[in-house]
């Protein structure tokens, strides 16, 4: 993985990428994307994780975070993966699905090569992390997060689209609380 998106500066916000194999669509279902906000919430009240933007789409979530009180973002992203990827696949098999058997069929095939994988490969591998250095990179991430839904034409307007934060910078009822100030930023 190129060192371009490696997390490195322990004190500084990033843009990051987390996508599912194969770019499954799992985020369909609400019980799933529910299972990302729950685990998010978590993060934020029990590692240190500071939120500023987010977006779940169908087969992934861009986020700019950031990692507060010791704990190394990186480690946490993984954990957050690795929770919910465990957590998420469990519900695929277990619940009413049309597609489980496809989707875990990916998951296993996608998993199969690898010695650290046990059962499934849920997300792909890195973060695709950016780090956030100057107020124009912070806002033009902010914009890119939030139009995401707008661009996959599920909504005309960022605000209208419920699993973002746009709606908490349009004031309107959200489903995930967010720090709406930038982040103190470091000059590299």
């Amino acid at each position: 993985m190129s060192e371009k998106y490696k997390i490195f500066d322990p004190d500084s916000p990033y843009f990051v990428t987390m996508t599912i194999v194969d770019w499954v669509d799992v985020f369909t279902r609400q019980i799933y994307k529910q299972k990302i906000i729950e685990s998010l919430k978590w993060c934020q009240e029990n590692k240190g994780l500071e939120i500023y933007s987010w977006c779940l789409m169908t087969n992934h979530i861009h986020l700019i975070v950031r990692s507060v009180g010791g704990v190394p973002l990186s480690d946490i992203l993984r954990d957050f993966k690795k929770f919910t990827s465990r957590t998420i696949t469990g519900m695929i098999m277990d619940l009413p699905e049309s597609r489980s058997q496809w989707m875990i069929k990916r998951f296993i095939e996608n998993g199969k090569a690898l010695k650290r994988i046990e059962n499934f490969k849920f997300w792909q591998d890195g973060n695709h992390a950016e780090i956030i250095s100057d107020p124009a990179r912070f806002y033009q991430k902010l914009d890119y997060i939030h139009n995401n839904p707008v661009k996959e034409m599920i909504v005309e307007n960022p605000a209208d689209y419920l699993f973002s934060s746009a709606r908490n910078y349009a004031g309107r009822s959200y489903v995930l609380e967010i720090l709406m100030e930038m982040p103190q930023l470091k000059a590299l």
